[in-house]
């Protein structure tokens, strides 16, 4: 049985809630992502009830003392400056451009975070070996053409494979493909 978990999103921002509210829902897609541009709408709902907080740096430092007792918890949305300042807690890095981000939540997911399960989707059909092979070298960045070569087959068929991937997984995008075999043990996350 699958458990919806509900996380919060914290930060006055109302563009980076929208784009990581967006980028979760790839990742996560059967969580409940809740978005508040302030603490005090964040107080009102029932905040023991999230399973994760992505929060800003300076809703973070301001009511740190909510955030340090639920560390485990907390995700802050920093930027390189703001590193330093925020040491003692998980940090991602939001200003890098949208493949780093994607690789910093896998490795702050797969080397950091206590609940390993959180982001792992049950595909409704299993992917065959060959489209785990497909998918593998579609993550490391290799063309169509490529993974011809490398799995000696047609470039039409790594097109068919790509398609029935993205069918049985329901998931569009490299980033998505990215984390999804991250989060499944297909590949390493150093090893992108």
């Amino acid at each position: 049985m699958r458990t919806n978990h509900e996380i919060a999103i914290i930060d006055p921002n109302t563009l980076s809630c929208i784009g990581l509210k967006s980028i979760l829902e790839n990742i996560i897609p059967h969580a409940t992502i809740r978005t508040f541009h302030s603490f005090g709408d964040f107080i009102d709902d029932t905040p023991d009830m999230y399973f994760h907080y992505f929060v800003s740096a300076s809703i973070y430092l301001a009511h740190n003392f909510f955030f340090n007792s639920r560390n485990e918890k907390t995700i802050v949305l920093g930027n390189d400056n703001q590193q330093v300042l925020l040491s003692t807690a998980q940090t991602l890095v939001v200003n890098q451009p949208e493949e780093k981000l994607v690789k910093d939540i896998l490795k702050l997911h797969h080397h950091g975070h206590p609940h390993k399960h959180l982001h792992k989707k049950v595909p409704e059909t299993e992917l065959t070996p060959r489209e785990i092979e497909v998918l593998i070298l579609m993550v490391k960045g290799n063309i169509n053409k490529e993974i011809a070569d490398k799995l000696n087959i047609s470039p039409t068929t790594v097109i068919t494979h790509r398609k029935n991937i993205t069918d049985k997984l329901g998931i569009k995008s490299v980033s998505a493909l990215t984390i999804y075999a991250v989060m499944n043990g297909y590949i390493e996350p150093n090893r992108i």
